[in-house]
């Protein structure tokens, strides 16, 4: 006789499917879905817990983002979670994220059933046993500080806070979800377990789990797993603070050393499960999207902005929507608040049409179709919408969106756009009462009841990207006299991703036009002989597909991304664009703004400024040469000197297509590709010809520490680099790039971040890199860090430390074959990434390789020995040659009392 099943043994109960994503409980509470995507060889493991910064008390602000830290320092089945991801081949796709609603946690793996049961095990176990211990938290929580130091070097970043702040009385909304300086520094661990304890359980968690899986076996893993835990006792009483309506406008002002002013609006809105959220969401969009939003036209192309953005957040109680803009010249910050908040408030007098609500559902629906077609970022998507209320408001809203008409977004413009329910915000670098009344909240089941979804997303097969299935399934040839390589396959939702580069110029004739060839690119975009670049936009939106049109002197690259069906008039506008621009006035002038705003930004802020001192060194160029690498002061002289006609010359004299490359990787047919590019690539040649800029190595001969002063940012940056002449094909090279994997690139498991983050608890950011060209001998090595400015010795130290004794004793073997087997796993996920593939394909073209030469490159990696690692980096790494740059706020961090 069978003896009954315990609660622990009992399989999770199917509660129902949409759209190909079914969810399942078990007795303890938790609820599982699964979501089976064969298209990619990836798994991914998400687990949602439904706390965040909302469900804080007093003194707890920033215990939900602490925590998120805490469960990556391990439990006693898995000591080291860092390592465990890495060794499971989730290379840098794995993280937590905190918001106002939940936190997550997530890993994207390589498919294989061992990986799904450790993500299954791992999240299960963090979920109850992580240590939070004390010593862990003295580490970690000056971690957390130095991520809440880098938040604050935005001005922007903070202003948005100080809105949110105002805006939010009572409603831990308004409170930042990284938390309080001094609660971050000063929480007792024993509230922080206390507090893990009481939310961290299955009955407050969901587990999603997508990708290429068999869904018997993950639902037998997570009863495996997550059945044994018990449900809880305790019962989770719900957050029950309500924001009052807001009585008056209210304003937030901020004065900080800058060179870019900002102003911005906030207005209270109802929560994401409400109905009129869709129709704020589209109002939101109509007000703010580029180049035809209200707000753009009447702030950008009138030149009181130089950028707006904006978003509508849809959250578990009434949440707010944000629109910021960004103002060149800081004395006309107030007039461009003042137009911002009548263009806003204004639409009373001039409604949105139903030809604005059409576009914009338009791009809605492109942003839906990606991220269906995208199963791992989907199951993060959905995580945020459990955090609203229910992971099925996600496909709600999306029908919702869809059937919003004019009338609806007028309607809430007029009752949530209003002066009372205003809260505006500044920056400046250095009465009857109106309320507006939100709709209570609806029960989520009500809302939920009888919806069935839409049909399933269209499957892709099961096509696993290893180097030598790459290079079965690859057709090269010539398309006129551009290099083409076609990788065509079924994709989920009929995804097809494609990139074209034209090479074009030489080092005489692009001499002097540098700046006018990296604008060339956008111009390009922005209006041609048959459409201007609202059209070109509405008609990119209508058809769902992301073209970007980017480059540098000597090279344009084209990026496309689209639905099969819609390639075809994707790629004839594409052809048009390349073809027949006519560079109008008005659109340059504004791109010019954008992009001397962000110059001007760049001036005081301390990143930028390291990362252009370490370039000028490493790149030692007299200022008349084509690889000369301006000062921020200098970038925005020549970007101020440069003409449209500057612009439009190096278009019509060197830009051709006698040399290029063309790669597209997805659903398609090659004839569909080579038809719709064909008008524009054959018979395109320029008088100039083309000849490759060289850029060899030019090694210091000796290092050097220079630092720059950055008055007023609470976060300061490391930089250390040197170049060294070998390109990538060199016998060397991939034990380097193993290396350099260990010392400082994989996450969180790196000896650099182990040792500064990990045990010292010194930065949020710490790693470092190595490249080298395929052509020319240029490589690159170089440690970046981000720290609070009085740690600035103690990192500049222990980096220094680091190196030297990886330099001295080498690695290990078991640390060796663990960093092989991570790095090899972690490229084979990045090549599930069509865009990224189809770009190393364009860049095998250009280069003259094929998928062999990574084959072969990846055998090699496998085989490097220690030995072989160590003397490759004692030959190309002279710790007396690096180049140091420290950029911060030193002298008020040395003026601190020790």
């Amino acid at each position: 006789m069978t003896a009954p099943l315990t609660a622990a043994d009992e399989p999770p109960t199917k509660v129902g499917t949409i759209e190909g994503v079914t969810e399942y409980k078990l007795p303890n509470g938790l609820r599982v879905i699964l979501l089976p995507d064969a298209s990619k060889p990836v798994v991914t493991v998400n687990l949602t817990v439904l706390v965040g910064s909302r469900h804080e008390g007093y003194g707890e602000t920033g215990m939900a983002h602490l925590l998120e830290h805490m469960l990556f320092k391990g439990t006693p089945t898995h000591p080291n979670v860092p390592k465990a991801l890495r060794d499971h081949g989730a290379g840098d796709r794995f993280n937590g994220t905190t918001s106002w609603d939940r936190t997550n946690y997530y890993e994207t793996m390589p498919a294989r059933d061992e990986n799904l049961e450790f993500g299954v095990k791992l999240e299960a176990d963090r979920l109850v046993n992580s240590y939070v211990k004390r010593e862990d938290l003295i580490s970690e929580m000056t971690v957390v500080r130095n991520e809440f130091e880098a938040g604050e070097n935005s001005p922007t970043h903070i202003l948005s806070q100080r809105m949110m702040a105002a805006a939010y009385e009572w409603h831990n909304y308004g409170k930042s979800t990284i938390g309080n300086r001094a609660d971050i520094e000063r929480v007792p661990i024993e509230n922080l377990q206390a507090f893990y304890k009481k939310y961290y359980q299955p009955d407050n968690a969901l587990l999603a789990i997508a990708g290429r899986f068999d869904e018997q076996k993950a639902l037998d893993y997570v009863a495996q797993y997550f059945g044994p835990i018990k449900r809880p006792a305790r019962k989770l009483d719900h957050t029950y603070t309500e924001e009052p309506p807001q009585d008056g406008e209210r304003i937030a002002v901020l004065r900080r050393v800058g060179s870019i002013g900002a102003t911005g609006v906030i207005y209270h809105i109802p929560a994401a499960v409400q109905e009129d959220y869709a129709a704020v969401q589209v109002l939101e969009d109509c007000l703010t999207n580029e180049p035809g939003g209200r707000a753009y036209k009447a702030l950008v192309e009138a030149k009181k902005a130089s950028r707006v953005s904006g978003n509508a957040y849809g959250l578990h109680d009434p949440g707010f929507v944000e629109i910021t803009a960004k103002v060149e010249d800081p004395g006309k910050v107030d007039a461009c608040r003042d137009a911002l908040i009548e263009t806003v408030e204004g639409l009373g007098q001039k409604p949105i049409t139903e030809d604005e609500v059409a576009k914009s559902q338009q791009r809605f629906q492109r942003y839906y179709d990606e991220l269906l077609a995208a199963s791992d970022q989907l199951v993060v998507e959905l995580s945020n919408w459990t955090g609203a209320g229910d992971w099925r408001l996600f496909f709600l809203n999306r029908d919702r969106v869809a059937k919003v008409t004019a009338a609806d977004v007028n309607r809430v413009a007029q009752k949530y756009l209003v002066r009372s329910n205003r809260t505006v915000g500044v920056y400046y670098p250095t009465k009857a009462p109106e309320r507006a009344h939100i709709p209570d909240t609806p029960a989520v089941a009500t809302v939920l009841a009888g919806y069935k979804g839409r049909g399933e997303v269209a499957a892709g097969e099961a096509f696993e990207p290893t180097p030598e299935n790459i290079e079965k399934r690859v057709t090269r040839g010539t398309l006129g006299s551009v290099k083409t390589a076609f990788l065509p396959k079924k994709t989920r939702g009929q995804m097809v991703e494609l990139e074209l580069n034209l090479r074009y110029g030489n080092e005489e004739s692009l001499t002097g036009k540098t700046t006018a060839a990296e604008l060339m690119p956008s111009m390009l975009t922005r209006g041609t002989q048959k459409h201007t670049r609202q059209q070109i936009h509405d008609e990119l939106d209508r058809l769902g597909a992301q073209v970007f049109f980017t480059g540098q002197p000597g090279l344009l690259s084209v990026s496309v991304k689209v639905k099969k069906p819609n390639l075809a008039a994707t790629l004839k506008l594409v052809a048009e664009m390349l073809r027949e621009p006519v560079f109008p006035e008005k659109e340059f002038e504004v791109l010019k703004n954008e992009r001397l705003e962000r110059l001007r930004a760049a001036k005081t802020e301390p990143q930028a400024l390291a990362v252009t001192a370490l370039m000028r060194k490493l790149h030692d160029y007299p200022k008349e040469n084509v690889r000369y690498v301006p000062t921020v002061d200098e970038a925005i002289e020549r970007l101020q000197a440069v003409t449209l006609d500057q612009v439009s010359e190096v278009y019509h004299k060197q830009l051709g297509a006698a040399v290029g490359e063309l790669a597209a990787v997805g659903d398609f047919g090659p004839n569909e590709v080579t038809a719709g590019l064909e008008p524009a690539l054959t018979g395109w040649k320029s008088d100039v010809p083309y000849k490759r800029i060289d850029r060899p190595a030019k090694p210091v001969e000796k290092g050097e520490t220079i630092r720059i002063e950055t008055p007023d940012k609470a976060n300061a940056v490391y930089f250390a680099g040197l170049t060294y002449p070998m390109t990538d094909a060199e016998p060397e090279y991939p034990a380097l790039l193993i290396g350099n994997y260990l010392l400082g690139e994989a996450p969180l498991a790196s000896r650099l971040s182990v040792r500064v983050r990990g045990e010292k608890g010194l930065s949020y950011g710490v790693g470092s890199g190595f490249t080298a060209h395929p052509i020319d001998k240029a490589a690159t090595f170089h440690v970046f860090a981000i720290t609070n400015p009085v740690n600035m010795p103690k990192v500049g130290a222990l980096v220094g430390e680091e190196i030297n004794k990886f330099l001295k004793d080498g690695l290990s073997l078991e640390e060796l074959d663990g960093g092989k087997k991570a790095f090899l796993e972690a490229r084979k996920v990045e090549r599930t990434d069509d865009g990224a593939l189809a770009a190393e394909l364009t860049s095998g073209l250009f280069v003259g390789r094929t998928f062999r030469f990574v084959a072969e490159q990846e055998k090699k990696i496998d085989a490097a020995t220690p030995a072989e690692v160590q003397k490759a980096f004692t030959r190309v790494l002279d710790p007396k040659k690096l180049v140091i740059v420290e950029a911060g706020d030193f002298k008020k961090a040395e003026a601190k009392p020790k």
